[in-house]
């Protein structure tokens, strides 16, 4: 089994024994990746479960899926198949740019996720108020523009190796400086940031389940009395219009007023104690899910990344046929998110049911 060298990697064509079902399994890995995303696509469109604000990044990452399905695996397969470039070297430039700009931009969506669930969490009461849909939108932006920085500029000024004329190469540059460039600001520089991220949303979760609702608002820097607090939270304002009719017909005195509050106390007490631990439970399910899609991201591109930087660094030797597997397993990311969901949450769960019946029909 031969050594993966980057700067002379000769590629032989597959017989056509190994291309049919290498073609059928990539085909399959397109199709989900394609299907599934879609789904996501069209759950947080259509489901009002799904609409919070912050969803809109899984939105945007869903489309980054969808686009890594349909303009890179498929000429990715071809030239493995084939063992050179097909076609021709404008494309060629325009699906190196594609790869590492979808692939740095699905990680600073992660990225940026983790510290909307981070300051979500340790910052309730005020980031909630500036989490609107045009804010996220904005921060949308901001990261499709710095993934854009990120991975643009280094493919626009290194040179270019053709190879030869009758089997032309298509492949990302083998310096050093670039290599390490683009692994550190791609991949290990924002998984380090969610790392300690997630380990510090573990660690506040940990401690606000253990808090009642009046010292989580104290370690929260939040000098509110509970009662406010939870008249911000949403659909308190449903249940608390109710509460106000209610009192306003019996207050025909003070007197009246004073007794219906007694009366309303212990209810009112009894809903909030309620209504955090249900919070909490959310807050808990929604950070193990993004956990599980930033742990998964890892766990399909850090060995590609790790044998990449590793091979231009130390000149290590690393079987060809084993860094192939992992720069496939990078891809087989794209396809698993909508699982992960379709697992771990149930709005997601019961959206695709309803799309899946109705389509059905």
């Amino acid at each position: 089994m031969g050594c993966l060298n980057l700067s002379n990697e000769t590629r032989h064509p597959y017989t056509a024994r190994t291309s049919a079902p290498l073609t059928l399994l990539v085909g399959v890995l397109i199709l989900l990746t394609v299907f599934g995303n879609v789904m996501v696509v069209m759950a947080l469109t259509t489901s009002r479960a799904l609409r919070a604000p912050q969803n809109l990044f899984l939105l945007s990452l869903a489309c980054a899926d969808i686009l890594v399905a349909t303009s890179v695996m498929p000429f990715s397969l071809a030239n493995e198949l084939m063992g050179y470039w097909y076609f021709g070297k404008v494309w060629c430039e325009i699906y190196l740019a594609l790869d590492v700009f979808f692939c740095t931009s699905s990680i600073v969506h992660l990225c940026a996720i983790s510290l909307d669930r981070y300051w979500s969490i340790t910052r309730a009461i005020e980031y909630n108020l500036l989490r609107t849909p045009r804010r996220i939108k904005s921060t949308v932006f901001i990261v499709w523009m710095l993934a854009a920085l990120i991975s643009f500029p280094p493919l626009i000024t290194m040179k270019k190796d053709e190879g030869k004329e009758d089997r032309p190469e298509c492949k990302i540059n083998d310096e050093l400086w670039y290599i390490v460039f683009s692994s550190t600001a791609s991949f290990f520089a924002p998984c380090a940031i969610m790392v300690l991220v997630y380990v510090r949303i573990y660690q506040v979760a940990k401690q606000r389940t253990r808090a009642p609702p009046g010292e989580r608002s104290r370690q929260n820097g939040n000098s509110k009395d509970p009662k406010c607090i939870e008249e911000e939270e949403e659909e308190e304002g449903k249940v608390r219009g109710e509460e106000e009719v209610d009192e306003e017909q019996s207050s025909s005195d003070g007197n009246e007023v004073a007794l219906c509050s007694l009366k309303k106390k212990r209810p009112v007490q009894r809903w909030r104690a309620e209504r955090w631990k249900g919070r909490q439970r959310r807050e808990r399910r929604l950070t193990l899910v993004l956990a599980v899609v930033v742990g998964v991201f890892v766990l399909c591109w850090f060995p590609f990344f790790f044998t990449y930087t590793l091979t231009a660094v130390c000149a290590c030797c690393v079987p060809e046929t084993l860094f192939k597997m992992f720069f496939w397993l990078g891809y087989c990311n794209s396809s698993l998110n909508p699982v992960i969901y379709t697992i771990f949450n149930h709005d997601f769960r019961r959206s695709f049911k309803k799309i899946l019946c109705k389509k059905g029909r």
